[in-house]
């Protein structure tokens, strides 16, 4: 199975490395020196990674061949894609691949339906669930304890606890823009009608 594990990003320095957007919960193995990683657009790659580090708390990398500013530039927004056992598990207890958990059914503790995961985003700080609603918008879900409190990958299904305004802030949104719409309407109209003529 192929897994999208960073997505390379800007050119750093002269020496051919680049900043990437990590896409795994597991960098220090997917993404170590000389690791070989498939690629897209596929003619990029493959790619062989020579080294790694942190900088500023990017991770930079360094490809194989690649040894000036201008071919690192080349490769940027490619995306790194790592073959990995589908039966392999991830070594923490409480840790999932992606794949486990894309398509999984999101409900609310009560049993409410939200939706389904359609991607993960694996942010500096925090992992988002991308999550597409049966009216087809989306609602991003911070991957953390104290939302979402439970993984069933028997049952194909997330179990969150949102906090309120998680998942129904379109609708405070579009309330308080109903509000602050007819307030400033009535503020022109009062201006228009008891301000005196000003002499134009």
């Amino acid at each position: 199975m192929q897994l999208v594990v960073a997505r390379i990003g800007r050119a750093h320095g002269i020496k051919g490395e680049v900043t990437v957007e990590v896409r795994t919960d597991e960098p220090e193995l997917r993404l170590a020196p000389g690791a070989v990683l498939a690629t897209d657009p596929a003619g990029t790659g493959p790619l062989t990674i020579a080294t790694g580090r942190v900088h500023s708390g990017r991770l930079l990398l360094r490809f194989e061949g690649v040894g000036d500013r201008t071919a690192a530039e080349a490769l940027r927004n490619t995306l790194l894609i790592a073959e990995i056992d589908p039966e392999e598990l991830p070594e923490g207890e409480d840790e999932y691949y992606d794949h486990q958990l894309i398509d999984l059914d999101v409900v609310t503790e009560d049993g409410t339906e939200v939706g389904r995961i359609t991607e993960i985003s694996h942010l500096p700080t925090q992992d988002l669930f991308i999550v597409e609603r049966p009216d087809g918008t989306e609602v991003m879900i911070p991957f953390v304890e104290e939302i979402v409190t439970g993984i069933d990958l028997e049952e194909q299904r997330a179990v969150i606890a949102p906090p309120p305004g998680l998942i129904d802030d379109r609708a405070e949104i579009a309330s308080s823009r109903d509000d602050a719409g007819d307030d400033p309407k009535d503020l022109s109209r009062d201006d228009a009608e008891g301000t005196p003529g000003d002499g134009s």
